[in-house]
């Protein structure tokens, strides 16, 4: 059974940091594109994700969140990361870790309608 399972998720204040987890289990880690998804309280969740890793270590990330979210993978531990620095009130959400196989072009890209989704973690900001 495939499992993504978030935590992390704080109350924290302007300018602060965090690192959120996502523990993966039931699929091969290192054949999936992974990412995270933010969801806005009162908004849909995001179509694109804030942040996505290649099952070759690619990054990418969204303008909002570039240079200060780093998203990173730990193989051993089969586990996602995401490293938030200088965090906005506009950060506060729901973050969610999701995963999709490599498409057959072996180009990873991130979007809702991606194979495995977690239950989200909640984030928020406060000033």
């Amino acid at each position: 059974q495939v499992q993504l399972a978030e935590s992390g998720g704080d109350s924290v204040q302007v300018g602060g940091s965090l690192t959120l987890s996502c523990v993966v289990s039931g699929l091969p880690f290192g054949d999936y594109c992974l990412g995270w998804f933010r969801q806005v309280p009162g908004v849909e969740r995001e179509l694109g994700a804030i942040a996505g890793i290649s099952d070759i270590g690619t990054t990418s990330y969204a303008d909002s969140v570039k240079g200060r979210f780093t998203i990173s993978k730990d193989y051993a531990k089969n586990t996602l990361y995401l490293q938030m620095t200088s965090l906005k009130p506009e950060d506060t959400g729901t973050y969610y870790c999701a995963a999709l196989f490599v498409p057959s072009n072996g180009r990873c890209w991130y979007y809702a309608g991606m194979d495995y989704w977690g239950k989200g973690t909640l984030v928020t900001i406060s000033s």
